[in-house]
């Protein structure tokens, strides 16, 4: 059984909390060398390169131990080269807390802050710098910016702060190491990452409660996590990601972390960085010499690059930002007028945008792509009097047009071949590429690292073999590992 522990400098540290069994001291941890399973809070004094602190880091790692801070964590927060830049939405509840103050300062606790407007800025932090009590120093020159990040120890803290980490640390534990279940029915255990508050997410809650069941079918018990579950993650064996990814989005920090915790992940960290972006696509593509539409990168208005793209790729064309889902950021543009303009809003998101030659169809392709094997197939058709599958400014019933689900075998062969040259280039991981046909003429549209897997729609001529699919690959790689 996983043991938690506590590791302290010396014992007055822990006076004003209650007596625990599961706090030890440094010395003692380090002296002792347990080998069983633990899972560890440094809350030394000093975490500096050959303090005690920091040994109590480095040795729980080479014991195999997990262990809050990461000898990784402390070499990064004494670096502030690494501090990163503080998300725009945070300016406003700064300037109100801060009033006419130039520099300010607060605690997190665990991700935790006694500051409401400041929860997401403490739990931001926390996610870059897992250490038990931050003090955090911002400075304001035109916006906030950090100045500096510190670790403090128990000792350091006042009356009021210390009852703000023992409710943080109260919190944090029960998230983060529960007891174990009475009776363990399952081998492995999977987490689920999705997340309620998305309007469209990669599966419905029918394909949701499938892929658990299909999970208990291979051994694996599972639980479904949120975003705010970050450092839940140590619990589990493997993540499965059900939630839109992106790369500068919390779902890559997920992916990052479990492939740094060495489990068993989908979507993985490379797979998002490649899938994410429509220029790595086309220039993959274009190496490749794979069959897609004509395809530019813009990085200017300037008119004569607009006039080359009229050339060489013809109207009408499609404009589209990088990272975009759900055929948001795709614009069709018909004229040069309409062209410069699109190319000028776009370019303010992003560097490098992508023109792409238009290619009419009444549907496209799906191909679902598992370690090099096609699982699924599917035609989804366009919405109704628009040009993609998804028209946003439609009604709800209105906003996606029809689909049908075909054995993989009846695709078109030339469908699945290019569907499974491109998906080779990018893992071993779960895929859905976008492919359109014109007769024998095939093209790569997009590749997505979560393809969308609804109840009753991928899954409508294999039932719950796909899902069973999936489960089983989750299990033969953890049987592997």
């Amino acid at each position: 059984m996983t043991t938690l522990k506590l590791v302290i400098d010396r014992d007055s540290d822990w006076k004003a909390y209650y007596p625990s069994d599961d706090v030890t001291s440094a010395q003692r941890y380090i002296d002792e060398s347990p080998l069983s399973p633990h899972r560890i809070i440094n809350l030394c004094r000093n975490y500096q390169y050959q303090s005690r602190g920091y040994y109590v880091s480095l040795l729980a790692e080479a014991r195999g131990h997990k262990v809050i801070p990461s000898v990784k964590t402390l070499t990064d927060l004494a670096q502030p080269a690494v501090y990163g830049v503080l998300d725009h939405s945070i300016q406003k509840p700064l300037n109100a807390l801060a009033g006419d103050a130039t520099r300010w300062r607060w605690n997190i606790y665990f991700g935790q802050c006694e500051f409401p407007g400041m929860a997401d800025a403490s739990q931001q932090l926390f996610e870059r710098f897992p250490v038990p009590i931050l003090s955090v120093t911002v400075q304001k020159k035109t916006n906030w910016q950090l100045a500096s990040i510190k670790a403090l120890g128990l000792h350091s803290l006042t009356e009021p702060e210390e009852g703000v980490f023992a409710e943080s640390l109260e919190r944090f534990s029960k998230k983060v190491w529960r007891a174990p279940r009475a009776q363990r029915r399952y081998r492995y255990d999977l987490a689920i990452l999705i997340n309620d508050k998305e309007t469209t997410p990669p599966s419905d809650k029918g394909a949701l409660k499938k892929f658990e069941k299909a999970a208990h079918r291979q051994g694996m018990d599972v639980d479904f996590i949120q975003p705010s579950d970050y450092y839940r993650l140590a619990e589990y064996d493997a993540l499965f990601i059900r939630e839109t990814t992106n790369v500068n989005h919390h779902t890559y920090r997920f992916s990052r972390k479990a492939a740094h915790e060495g489990m068993v992940v989908m979507d993985d960290p490379d797979s998002i960085l490649r899938c994410t972006n429509k220029i790595y696509l086309a220039d993959l593509i274009r190496t490749r010499h794979l069959p897609a539409p004509k395809s530019r990168a813009i990085t200017s208005t300037q008119h004569s690059v607009l006039e080359d793209l009229e050339t060489s790729l013809g109207f009408p064309m499609v404009i589209k930002i990088p990272d975009g889902s759900f055929s948001k950021g795709v614009v069709k543009v018909t004229d040069l007028a309409s062209l410069k303009k699109t190319v000028g809003e776009l370019l303010k998101q992003s560097a490098i945008i992508l023109a792409q030659a238009y290619v009419p169809t009444d549907y496209d392709w799906r191909i679902g792509v598992l370690n090099g094997r096609a699982i699924y197939a599917c035609r989804y058709f366009m919405a109704k009097g628009h040009w993609q599958i998804y028209n946003h400014s439609a009604k709800p019933s209105q906003q996606s047009g029809g689909f049908e689900t075909v054995p993989t075998h009846e695709a078109p062969r030339v469908v699945l071949k290019a569907a499974l040259d491109v998906a080779s280039a990018f893992g071993d991981g779960l895929y859905g590429v976008d492919l359109k046909q014109r007769g024998d003429d095939v093209y790569i549209i997009e590749v997505n690292d979560n393809p969308s897997i609804d109840s009753s729609v991928e899954d409508a001529w294999s039932g719950d073999g796909l899902y069973d699919t999936i489960m089983g690959e989750f299990r033969q790689r953890l049987d592997r590992r």
